[in-house]
């Protein structure tokens, strides 16, 4: 009975020390597992359609890890949060961005991180967070899809009801003019035809013009030997001319000298003395004119005799 129960112990601290060892590998592993992976949280603003838990995860192109969870934030559900799981040793900065991505147009969408300079700090050491929070741009998704909303907001607008009334209009407009073109043929035909007389009778003009400066150029040109030697004669006289009043200037130059001295020193009292005599000869004028024979008779003139 002893034996037996000294087996019942052996076999239960056996079973015992077994279980301590798996448990003690399972957590080993399981904290072997969770340090060599790093989680992080991505939240986006715009759908995320296509985006499943598992989908891939890139680095400039590098699978780096996978979506480990996708939940709506319970504060705004316009808002999406993924939880991603990557290898503990990519170097996620600080600048660095995610965004959605998809490989074709009937690709699988994935999420796509980029940028991250080296100067930057790693975000595990800022974000102390048990899953620190990448920051998002817009997707290239996103942006054709803003394109494409705000392509279809203009077409509204252009294609609206007053708009479209305005084409028709312009339209009928447009027929109603062709109309009448259409009924002045005749009109425009004869009007093509002497724009056509006037072009031709304009290009004959224009000929006969060139002609004649072609003329007047070469009759200019041949002319021209004789008018440079009139020219260089006229200037040889002047020339001459020049030299002569520089002579004649030579030789009277005492005679000029003495005249703007003396001369013109007594020109003042000469012109006082005939402006003196004018003045008594005008008063010698109104003088016989008013009464002749007073002035020269020294008496007054005879009275006619007036019969009474």
């Amino acid at each position: 009975m002893e034996t037996k129960a000294n087996y019942v112990l052996i076999g239960a601290f056996t079973l015992a020390t077994a279980a301590a060892l798996l448990l003690f590998g399972l957590w080993a592993a399981k904290y072997s597992s969770e340090r060599s992976w790093q989680a992080y949280q991505v939240v986006f603003t715009e759908p995320v359609t296509g985006l499943t838990e598992g989908s891939s995860v890139q680095y400039n192109g590098i699978a780096v890890g996978t979506v480990e969870a996708l939940n709506l934030d319970a504060r705004d559900p316009r808002r999406v949060i993924a939880r991603l799981k990557l290898r503990a040793e990519i170097p996620v900065k600080v600048d660095t961005r995610a965004k959605l991505s998809i490989t074709s147009i009937t690709g699988v969408p994935f999420i796509q991180l980029t940028g991250g300079s080296p100067r930057t700090p790693k975000l595990v050491d800022v974000d102390h967070r048990d899953a620190p929070v990448i920051r998002t741009e817009a997707s290239a998704l996103q942006n054709i899809a803003d394109t494409a909303n705000r392509l279809v907001a203009r077409l509204d607008q252009v294609l609206s009801d007053e708009n479209v009334k305005r084409i028709n209009d312009t339209l009928a407009h447009l027929e109603a003019t062709t109309g009448a073109i259409a009924g002045q043929r005749q009109d425009l035909r004869a009007l093509i035809v002497n724009a056509r007389q006037a072009s031709e009778q304009l290009s004959t003009t224009l000929a006969s013009t060139n002609r004649t400066v072609n003329d007047v150029d070469r009759e200019l040109v041949d002319k021209l030997p004789a008018l440079v030697g009139k020219l260089d004669t006229t200037l040889a006289h002047l020339d001459g001319a020049a030299q002569n009043a520089n002579g004649i200037l030579g030789e009277n130059r005492t005679a000029i000298r003495s005249f703007a001295n003396d001369g013109l020193g007594q020109l003042g009292p000469t012109l006082a003395e005939l402006r003196a005599l004018v003045r008594d000869l005008r008063g010698v004028t109104d003088r016989l004119e008013g009464s002749p024979a007073r002035y020269l008779l020294g008496r007054d003139a005879p009275k006619e005799f007036e019969p009474k």
